[in-house]
């Protein structure tokens, strides 16, 4: 999977949305948040990948930049890091050690995670101009490798800044159009278990079932169609990102 494409592809999806919402448009999936929050947001986190791939390990933790406040200086700003950013994940190889903040010290991470990060985004950019839920999907693969990349790296970063899972039970989320199923196991207080099925045995006390799309969409806690079924706060207690 090309996530370096993604990177470019979805950055480009969402400053057109972003430009054509305007920057005071309120952002629905981010309550918070307005247009011009959401670009500062994503130009920092761009900013701030492309320094980490180019910070070893021992350096530690690189320091957060800051956007510019008026919406056309953070779009700027934004469209800099970005390219930066896009320039370093070409250029480094994956295998070369890199601060990160979950798993392997290693550059390939910030592709993933990037590409991840960027989609999200889009999709709360797309979703500011009122554009329609069923309008904006993403391909199967790359939407089974974010749920993937949520359930087995980013809730650990969650609960390494303190927001712990919540729950006990066991938890089957399975993508049909994808082929790919995760069984997952809760403790609360404790780091998930998550493996791919390995016998029927697993009894579930719940499922999230649905498109790759959707799940992606619900693990995020963004608008979806995925569909629930069992005992619902067992998802409610995930960390959301």
């Amino acid at each position: 999977m090309d996530f370096v494409a993604q990177v470019e592809t979805q950055a480009s999806s969402m400053r057109s949305a972003v430009v054509q919402a305007g920057p005071d448009a309120p952002v629905p999936s981010c309550p918070e948040w307005t247009v011009r929050d959401l670009v500062r947001h994503q130009a920092e986190v761009h900013t701030w990948a492309a320094e980490a791939l180019v910070t070893t390990p021992g350096n530690g933790r690189p320091k957060w930049p800051h956007a510019p406040e008026g919406f056309d200086e953070a779009l700027s700003w934004w469209e800099t890091g970005l390219s930066l950013l896009l320039d370093r994940l070409r250029e480094t190889p994956a295998d070369r050690p890199a601060w990160t903040f979950q798993g392997p010290m290693l550059a390939g991470f910030w592709a993933r995670r990037q590409a991840h990060e960027t989609s999200i985004h889009r999709l709360d950019a797309e979703l500011a101009t009122g554009r329609d839920l069923p309008a904006l999907t993403f391909d199967p693969e790359f939407a089974a490798d974010g749920v993937d990349e949520y359930l087995t790296v980013l809730v650990g970063r969650r609960i390494e800044l303190g927001f712990p899972v919540t729950g006990t039970g066991r938890l089957l989320v399975h993508a049909a159009d994808a082929g790919r199923t995760w069984e997952v196991r809760l403790t609360e207080n404790e780091p998930l278990v998550v493996s791919a099925p390995q016998d029927s045995a697993f009894e579930e006390d719940a499922t999230l079932a649905g498109t790759a799309d959707a799940l992606y969409r619900h693990l995020y806690g963004r608008p979806s169609h995925a569909i629930v079924t069992g005992d619902e706060s067992l998802l409610a207690a995930l960390p959301r990102p």
